[in-house]
């Protein structure tokens, strides 16, 4: 740090833009991580619907392997939120090591290299997470679609041909 006290408020505040960087990153990913929730809970909601209206068991169990899967889902995006928070403490907790450094005469050592790691840390942990719920999310897509496909086909093979007009 500087020794001239007139420049040693510029080196806090230039210490401190970092933390505010992952701030706005960490943010951005736990907004994205609460949209996400929305819609597992949207979806959730309307297998819920399904399973309380259907009599078939076999689509029943299919309804059941759903709920599970957006279960896992809400559950990683719940862990990865924590992280995500875990993160903003830490680089709060950065930001106000190193201003409050300067005022102690830098007597916290690593104390904000060591909360800024943690934080990067557990926004790499939550990023894992978010990354695991979306290929969870994909998966469940496609076994939706796939499923839809085999009814729409069995509907095809079991409608009987259609009349042409030959005029």
């Amino acid at each position: 740090m500087p020794t001239n006290p007139a420049f040693a408020h510029y080196a806090v505040l230039t210490a401190m833009l970092a933390p505010a960087f992952f701030l706005t990153a960490t943010a951005s990913l736990l907004m994205s991580a609460n949209n996400r929730l929305s819609r597992i809970i949207d979806r959730l909601r309307v297998v819920l619907m399904e399973l309380e209206e259907t009599v078939d068991s076999e689509y029943r169990a299919v309804l059941e392997k759903r709920i599970l899967i957006q279960r896992r889902r809400s559950l990683l995006i719940l862990r990865g939120s924590q992280l995500l928070y875990v993160a903003i403490s830490c680089f709060v907790g950065t930001s106000l090591t190193v201003a409050g450094d300067a005022f102690v005469g830098y007597r916290f050592g690593a104390a904000p290299t060591v909360l800024a790691v943690l934080g990067v840390l557990a926004m790499f942990a939550a990023s894992l997470f978010l990354a695991r719920e979306a290929t969870l999310a994909v998966a469940a897509v496609n076994e939706e679609m796939d499923h839809r496909h085999a009814i729409a086909r069995m509907r095809k093979r079991a409608e009987p041909p259609r009349e042409t007009d030959s005029n």
